[in-house]
């Protein structure tokens, strides 16, 4: 079940990452035509496939039958994100809403729009999987309960993202803009994400269990049982709720909440009438074993510790993909815009950092979590036997094999395994617990040398040295063997010069771009803007900074273009034409308008006090 939440991280990833071309890959038209046809074909493909598994039902081991179910659910998940990667990348879907008010106005409607189209792909594949769990795992569940029941378990991964975009372009959309400036700081950002993700794990339950459809379990029996057992824990919660995920056909039981007032613990309704009162005791005591080690805690923990990851490495993954020769060579072979193939790459770099991640390093400590959980049974009861027999029947009721693997649990029989040797040897619990707080030490210690590299390459000298050299290394290693786009190169070459102000080798560098290309609006705004603004003087030109501020004018109108005109006509004392260019780069603008307004107002201000200048 939690291979969903990868996918749909997965598919947000993809989202988030894509950054649209100007120029899409295929007219309206052809885009519909191939995305109706990829989804035919992708559910006659998934059909085909489960219906293949459902003939085998009548003629094979149900443990071999379990596992080709389960591999080819995986299968056909990755090939739903594949196809929904297809449709950002391929089809540039996203492309076509550009420019439309509301989407301009508040961007989550739009991902939304596109998230909704992956859990369609992925209600496909439930539906058509539907027949053959009910052959495998002998249910009556109905494919509407069935396909219900995972879009439920699933989307509230979600949650968090949705609040936070949505929060954040309601932010933007307010005529204040002091918040504005601080979500727009890298400081601000990360405190609004740190104070947003505190708040989700503190408040998120409270909207989870809502949308799962959870209900207090009734006075009874049960909750009285699970009542004297939280209060011999000392564990504060608010409430105890049914869990009807599958139904409430599955054994399982949960907890999910940092502080008591929004703790709940959720039972389902098979655990109740399967299992024997001491079992129930044995699984709520591991659900209790998670709040009293603070695995809750850790997991928010974790979960910052990624994102401290992908901060570190993102430039560098950037840099790496931009500068790659086979990819720039890839880029000009091929004619594919520079922007779909770079973002396209970014977005495998961060999935597979994401996947990476959460498979080996949150897994590793899921795994070791659980084991955890299963073993503080011990600090409640003597034994544990009934969570033994708890683990035999999951295995005799779901119809799973005991050692089928699980990259979030250790299998079945190794939580067995290991629970006998705590039965006979107790020392084993504690071998554990060191093993666990060891594993955090390392992690932490590991975290704090990634933020350490991080915030240098962000932030400090060495971050910036490092990253000059590299851009410059690339660029004349590529300029030493690309002899098609040598003008691109030394125009890249020029504004890492720049950028830098050494203002001689970033005016040679143009010089010889426009050697090769004369006509590259790129290098002629960017060469113009040297010589109308160089903090040296020696390097100013206002007269030939205008003439090739013209140039690349009549090539290409764009907002940073005419602004580039604009400062030159300023330097050269033509301060009516410099506002009335000033107001055009305006006009074309959609980002960065303070910006462009400041420029006129300077401009205007000029020729109101001639003498200030």
């Amino acid at each position: 079940m939690f291979a969903n939440f990868i996918y749909f991280i997965v598919a947000l990833l993809i989202y988030s990452t894509y950054q649209p071309s100007e120029q899409t890959n295929f007219s309206p038209l052809d885009t519909l035509i191939f995305f109706i046809a990829l989804i035919l074909l992708f559910f006659i493909f998934s059909r085909r496939q489960f219906a293949r598994i459902t003939r085998m039902s009548s003629t094979h081991s149900h443990d071999l039958l379990d596992q080709q179910f389960s591999s080819m659910l995986t299968r056909q998940s990755i090939l739903a994100i594949a196809l929904f990667a297809v449709d950002i990348y391929g089809l540039n879907l996203s492309a076509f809403l550009t420019g439309m008010w509301l989407f301009e106005a508040i961007p989550t409607f739009e991902a939304l729009i596109f998230m909704a189209l992956f859990v369609a792909y992925l209600t496909i594949v439930w539906s058509n999987a539907h027949e053959a769990y009910q052959h495998i795992y002998r249910t009556e569940m109905s494919r509407r309960s069935y396909v219900a029941s995972n879009i439920a378990f699933s989307v509230p991964v979600l949650l968090p993202w949705l609040l936070l975009s949505g929060i954040a372009d309601l932010i933007q959309a307010l005529p204040f803009d002091l918040p504005r400036q601080v979500l727009a700081s890298p400081e601000g950002e990360a405190a609004y994400f740190l104070i947003f993700l505190l708040a989700v794990a503190v408040f998120g339950p409270l909207i989870i269990q809502k949308f799962w459809r959870c209900h207090p379990l009734e006075a009874g029996f049960s909750r009285q049982h699970i009542e004297a057992l939280c209060r011999r824990a000392n564990l504060s919660y608010a409430d105890i709720l049914y869990w009807p995920i599958f139904g409430g056909r599955m054994i399982t039981a949960g907890v999910m909440g940092l502080v008591g007032r929004f703790r709940y613990i959720l039972v389902t309704d098979a655990l109740l009438h399967i299992l024997r009162p001491e079992e129930v005791d044995a699984v709520i005591a591991h659900e209790v074993g998670h709040v009293k080690k603070q695995h809750l805690l850790f997991y928010l923990f974790f979960f910052i510790g990624y994102m401290l990851i992908a901060y570190a490495t993102f430039d560098l993954i950037i840099y790496l993909i931009i500068f790659s020769e086979p990819i720039y060579r890839f880029v000009f072979t091929t004619g594919i815009s520079r922007t779909t193939v770079t973002t396209g790459l970014l977005s495998l770099a961060v999935i597979l950092n994401f996947l990476v991640y959460f498979r080996f390093i949150f897994g590793y400590f899921m795994r070791n979590f659980e084991r955890q959980a299963d073993a503080y049974v011990y600090r409640l009861f003597p034994s544990a036997v009934p969570l033994i027999s708890t683990f035999e029947k999951i295995v005799a009721v779901s119809g799973h094999s005991p050692d089928k693997p699980n990259w979030h649990h250790f299998n079945i029989r190794q939580r067995v395994d290991f629970l006998r040797r705590c039965e006979a040897d107790r020392s084993w619990i504690q071998r554990h617990d060191r093993k666990v707080l060891k594993s955090i030490a390392i992690y932490v210690a590991a975290m704090l040398v990634v933020a350490a590299a991080g915030y240098q390459l962000n932030f400090g000298q060495t971050g910036k040295r490092l990253n000059e050299k590299f851009f410059e290394t690339a660029i004349l290693n590529a300029l030493s063997r690309d002899s098609e786009n040598k003008a691109g190169l030394y125009g890249m070459l020029g504004d890492l010069y720049f950028g830098r102000n050494s203002f001689g080798q970033a005016a040679a560098a143009y010089r010889t771009a426009l050697d090769l290309d004369p006509n590259s609006a790129m290098v002629l705004n960017n060469y113009a803007w040297l010589l109308a603004t160089s903090e040296d003087p020696v390097y100013r030109d206002a007269d030939r900074a205008l003439k090739l501020a013209r140039r690349a004018a009549a090539i290409e109108q764009s907002p940073h273009i005419l602004d580039t005109l604009a400062e030159s006509y300023y330097v050269n004392g033509r301060l009516a034409e410099a506002i009335d260019t000033a107001r055009a780069a305006l006009g074309l603008a959609k980002t960065n308008r303070a910006y462009y307004n400041g420029q006129l107002e300077k401009f205007q201000a000029a020729r109101e006090n001639p003498t200030s200048e």
